[in-house]
């Protein structure tokens, strides 16, 4: 995960910072897992159904992020699938516009997000969609037991929002999106809720995906090491202890202390089915560094030291054929590019150890 963080930071000092945010969530109540289902089973017995059903909607949204293009071209995105403690797989992209698409007025925003309940006649649709799908809560004092409420009586996700009558952008923060108060309610678990509690979505992802997608501008927020951080944090892990039931028995915490990586059902499933865990476009290539004559060789066991040595395409690495290629080859010399520029004009073929000019130009 370091190294997915890492590649993904690559591509930030290349393209800039990201513009949108998405994530979305595997709903198991979508039609093509219950339509499957014998009389009276659960979606949660049936990993099967849900990892493929979220997997097809998974690519589906791909190709209106990346084929149709819905928010704008883009230039590159990372994804990484992540698992809940429930094992509910859920995805966070982080999207990279070209620059004549990006967004800079909060206008545009609007365009893209939405953090209101809409109108039941007009759209009854999106209606159901965002009273199913994208309210929080309730918490606070609707609720002072739900899972979001810290010890000092708030909402870890600042829930309810202050209205606002328009968006405005704020300094290194996502923005603070139009809520009008305009009287439009729902009820929600006993609790009356209003455009406050909304979660930022956009209207045709959710009301074509029928699940949790939330969607938020970041081109603005500074600490871009952070949001590359979160979702390359890894895998889940929880603490655990065997004991009897002898009370008389002292139990020494720290050191019967045993972390443990939990893998749900699903997560298993995904990986048997050898679905990607992550993604990230353009390639990022890991270029060798080494000291000289100190590059790494491998060869065969059987192999003697000696013909390895002697072998001098076996001792050829990235590293040693960039500066062969600016001492032999005119374009090289010519572009005068750095280590880390090279792969954008030439790319490395590992079978025959040696830079070739890139057939499609600069990425």
């Amino acid at each position: 995960m370091r190294q997915k963080y890492i590649d993904a930071m690559t591509l930030v000092q290349k393209f800039g910072k990201p513009d949108i945010f998405l994530t979305m969530t595997c709903n198991p109540n979508w039609p093509e897992i219950k339509d499957l289902l014998i009389p009276q089973e659960e979606s949660q017995n049936r990993a099967d159904l849900v990892v493929r059903a979220f997997h097809a909607r998974l690519e589906l949204l791909k190709e209106d992020l990346f084929k149709k293009h819905i928010f704008g071209e883009v230039a590159t995105y990372t994804y990484v699938i992540e698992f809940q403690k429930r094992g509910l797989p859920h995805a966070h992209f982080l999207i990279i516009l070209k620059s004549h698409c990006k967004m800079y007025r909060p206008e545009e925003y609007d365009e893209i997000v939405s953090t209101e309940i809409p109108n039941e006649k007009d759209n009854p649709h999106l209606y159901k969609m965002v009273v199913k799908h994208m309210l929080h809560g309730p918490c606070g004092i609707l609720n002072v037991d739900n899972v979001c409420m810290k010890k000092n009586g708030t909402c870890k996700n600042s829930y309810p929002r202050p209205y606002s009558n328009e968006t405005t952008q704020t300094s290194d923060a996502y923005p603070i999106y139009r809520r009008r108060k305009n009287g439009v309610t729902v009820k929600v678990r006993k609790a009356t809720l209003d455009n406050r509690w909304v979660i930022p979505y956009n209207p045709y992802l959710l009301a074509k995906f029928d699940c949790h997608i939330n969607v938020e501008i970041c081109s603005t927020i500074k600490a871009v090491k952070y949001i590359y951080k979160y979702i390359c944090k890894g895998c889940d892990r929880i603490s655990f202890a065997v004991s009897s039931n002898n009370d008389s028995t002292l139990i020494d915490e720290i050191y019967q202390y045993q972390s443990g990586r939990w893998v749900s059902a699903p997560e298993a499933t995904w990986r048997f089915y050898r679905f990607a865990m992550s993604e990230i476009k353009p390639a990022v290539i890991h270029l060798q560094l080494h000291l000289e004559n100190y590059q790494p060789l491998t060869f065969k066991k059987k192999k003697k030291a000696k013909n390895v040595l002697n072998n001098p395409v076996q001792r050829k690495t990235m590293l040693t054929e960039f500066f062969f290629m600016n001492r032999t080859d005119k374009l090289a010399q010519d572009l005068d590019l750095t280590y880390s520029e090279f792969p954008d004009h030439f790319v490395w073929l590992q079978g025959d150890r040696f830079w070739k000019h890139r057939d499609l130009g600069i990425l």
